[in-house]
């Protein structure tokens, strides 16, 4: 029997983009300055000559892969980032070149977290992981008033009681 479920609509919010890319500037940043300290480093106390040819490349491989994550990654991820939930199920679909379809049935939803970093504070998102037997779902960067609305109905449709 085959089961025609729509695809999922619902959009991550668009501060997202803004969010990933400081946090991938200051991945980045903290990379280059130690790889940057290394060839300094090098040049200091003499070491091999193939050592900081090895720097030097990380360095340069750093660079690309940093523009890649800053400019255009995020993008991509706010751009195709959809999801759903009705009582049966919580519909994840992700992904620019590699497209992901998850179907998650509420009757394996064990527990509904809410996790927000600092950058993600300034920006009032949040989030939601969900936790199943085997493994963890997130559904990242929602705006606050819908992740909390978001948590309940998920806690409520997979019947979970909140601990005290």
């Amino acid at each position: 029997m085959y089961l025609k479920i729509e695809a999922p609509q619902r959009c991550i919010s668009r501060e997202a983009v803004k969010v990933w890319r400081m946090t991938e500037t200051l991945t980045n940043a903290g990379i280059i300055a130690v790889l940057g300290v290394l060839y300094y480093l090098h040049i200091h106390f003499e070491w091999k000559e193939w050592i900081g040819w090895i720097v030097l490349g990380l360095i340069v491989l750093t660079v690309f892969t940093a523009i890649w994550e800053i400019l255009f990654k995020p993008t991509f991820m706010q751009k195709y980032w959809r999801y759903d939930v009705n009582e049966e199920f919580i519909q994840l679909k992700y992904g620019a070149f590699k497209e992901v379809n998850e179907l998650v049935p509420m009757t394996k939803v064990q527990s509904v977290e809410l996790i927000q970093g600092p950058l993600m504070r300034k920006y009032d998102l949040f989030s939601i992981q969900i936790g199943t037997m085997g493994t963890e779902h997130v559904i990242p960067a929602i705006s606050e008033k819908e992740a909390f609305e978001l948590r309940d109905q998920i806690a409520h449709y997979a019947k979970i009681k909140e601990v005290e």
